[in-house]
């Protein structure tokens, strides 16, 4: 079998997996295998979404942009969402910037298709609204975060998330992409990752990141990271994947 044909027919994101099969199957000749190099930009400020995706592997980052070139993230999206959910809202432009993070491969699909299918009402609307209201919760769970928490703290939530959407406890990051995403200075992160590594909760070299003890990373982190991972886990769960036959 072939990887584009098995991908297709074993879906590793989450939301793919956890349709239907009737559902799914109206999807599949409009979903292709596209891999997701690092630096890949998936779409721009203002400009038309005209390609929705749904990763399979590699992480995806939504940030927002300032004249003065500095940036912020205000989303990840792995295999456990859709990068270009504004589609489905009426608007096909946004203002936030879409680029791929960490590299992988993802389920590529026209947007009309998406909205095709969200205006048909029924599991597929449900389910992406589930979705939305999940992003919504992380948005402002974030919005607080930022303002009233610690950079360690913030640093160490970050850091589980992504581990959480990569499944995996080793990720490439520098800790000048970090300081961009969270939007503060390098010397911020660097004083922050150093207190996480002293204390045996991280491990940092070359631009990898490995999290070598989760439970006091989890012990540091503010309360914002239980609170994101366990909207995601009521509103979508854990998906049971339907047979494809």
């Amino acid at each position: 079998m072939s990887l584009e044909k098995n991908a297709v027919e074993q879906p590793v994101n989450k939301l793919l997996a956890a349709l239907a099969a009737s559902d799914y199957e109206r999807l599949v000749p409009h979903l292709k295998l596209v891999s997701l190099p690092i630096g890949q930009v998936i779409y721009e400020p203002g400009e038309p979404i005209t390609h929705v995706y749904f990763p399979q592997q590699g992480m995806v980052s939504l940030v927002t942009g300032m004249k003065d070139g500095s940036m912020v993230e205000v989303g990840i999206v792995s295999n456990e969402g859709i990068v270009g959910i504004p589609v489905i809202l009426g608007g096909k432009t946004t203002t936030t910037k879409a680029f791929v993070q960490v590299a992988g491969i993802g389920m590529r699909m026209d947007a009309d298709v998406l909205i095709t299918e969200f205006d048909r009402g029924g599991a597929i609307q449900k389910l992406l609204l589930r979705y939305l209201q999940a992003i919504y919760s992380e948005l402002a769970q974030a919005a607080a975060c930022n303002r009233l928490h610690t950079l360690e703290e913030r640093l160490a939530r970050w850091l589980l998330t992504v581990s959480d959407r990569l499944e995996s406890e080793d990720f490439p990051l520098t800790q000048e992409f970090i300081s961009q995403m969270l939007g503060v200075r390098r010397s911020g992160v660097t004083v922050a990752a150093s207190t996480l590594s002293r204390a045996g909760m991280i491990r940092y070299q070359r631009g990898h990141i490995s999290i070598v003890n989760r439970e006091d990373l989890e012990a540091t982190s503010c309360e914002c990271h239980q609170v994101i991972q366990g909207e995601f886990a009521r509103l979508l769960g854990n998906q049971p994947r339907r047979d494809r036959r």
